[in-house]
């Protein structure tokens, strides 16, 4: 028993020649999707036309958009401006020969094309071309299928980068949101304090312009912790400069979780609301806290205030985006779409009660890295 277990062991092939065959095919695959997952450009082309030539074993393979070649793998490539006209008038599979190539070399392997067309979202974006000296019909049908396989890679990187614009419409429309009375009081509140203590006026007014950079800025999709409780920090001392000692601030940050990467602009719509429906309109003010907790390999943020509270059928249909305050449910939704449905918002809340939001993050997140 233990001598026919050693010769399994001892086996030094991988299975079959069909099971080499598959590995090799996954593993041509697996190489050339990531920059097709990028777009249809001609360095996306550049990096996955060699492991497409692969997958086809084809004397040459090139990738077209609609205008030009962008990459060309193999011999024949001073075909390229011809094939390049062929696909500009061809929406379906088709094989030019070598009337159309019109090739003198007559060691040239490239005497025919079979150009077969790349669609995205029902719109014609390119074309897959395989040069041969003959196309076979195996050839044929493989090309549509490495085409087709193409055509979904492709598609994936216009839902990425749909997804991309959504994110940054959804941050525009925060950014909307933050009120232009919020920017009249503050200055107001600045003003007041020009003659009475100018060096308090200069500091509020340090603070509102790196609390407008911030919020405005046009770059990154994702800030740190840190830089995010900064913004909120400097919201504050501007509402407490309007406020007075009305408005109590309590934070409790743990260090360790200053580094974790959030989504841009996911706690200060919270703190603004808290600020907004739970202490306005109250005479004796309130209290905001905000904690963050290291829970090993998560993070956990509270926004609590000991305001008005709100109806809780109220604030699911602000999650579900069904009311007009879109600050809740724009978070909640990049949370989930960044970390996963998992980490979404968690809103504990009852008339005369206060609020508190609590959201957790992954302190390592792998999405962000991708």
């Amino acid at each position: 028993m233990a001598t026919a277990f050693g010769r399994v062991f001892r086996r030094s092939h991988l299975g079959t020649e069909a099971d080499r065959a598959t590995f090799r095919t996954l593993h041509e695959a697996s190489l050339a999707g990531p920059p097709l997952r990028e777009g249809l450009t001609e360095a996306s082309a550049e990096r996955s036309i060699r492991h497409l030539r692969s997958l086809l074993g084809a004397p040459a393979v090139a990738l077209v958009d609609t205008e030009r070649v962008l990459a060309w793998d193999g011999l024949g490539a001073h075909h390229g401006d011809q094939v390049a006209a062929l696909a500009r008038g061809t929406e379906s599979t088709r094989i030019a020969g070598h009337a159309e190539l019109a090739c003198h070399l007559v060691s040239c392997p490239v005497q025919q094309v079979i150009l077969s067309p790349l669609v995205v979202d029902e719109l014609l974006v390119g074309h897959l071309v395989v040069g041969t000296p003959y196309p076979t019909a195996g050839l044929v049908r493989a090309t549509d299928e490495v085409a087709a396989w193409v055509s979904g890679q492709l598609a994936l990187a216009e839902l990425d980068a749909s997804r991309r614009r959504l994110v940054e419409a959804e941050v525009r429309a925060l950014r909307a949101q933050i009120s232009p009375h919020f920017i009249y009081n503050s200055l107001g509140a600045i003003a007041s304090f020009v003659r009475t203590d100018p060096e308090r006026a200069r500091d509020l007014l340090l603070e509102f312009a790196d609390f407008t950079r911030y919020s405005f800025r046009r770059h990154g999709e994702f800030t740190t912790l840190a830089e995010e409780l900064r913004s909120i920090e400097q919201y504050l001392l501007l509402e407490q400069a309007r406020y007075g000692e009305r408005l109590r601030v309590v934070l409790r940050i743990a260090p360790e979780v200053l580094p974790v990467q959030i989504p841009f602009l996911s706690l200060q719509p919270l703190v603004e609301n808290a600020v907004k429906h739970g202490l306005e309109g109250r005479a004796e003010g309130g209290t905001i806290t905000v904690v963050a907790s290291d829970l090993d390999r998560e993070c956990e943020i509270t926004i609590e205030d000991d305001g008005a509270g709100a109806d809780p059928d109220e604030v699911r249909r602000a999650l579900a985006g069904a009311s007009e305050s879109v600050g809740l449910a724009n978070v909640d939704e990049r949370l989930r779409h960044t970390f996963g449905d998992e980490y979404g918002l968690a809103v504990e809340t009852a008339v005369g009660a206060g609020t508190r939001v609590i959201l957790r993050v992954p302190k390592y997140a792998e999405r962000l890295l991708t």
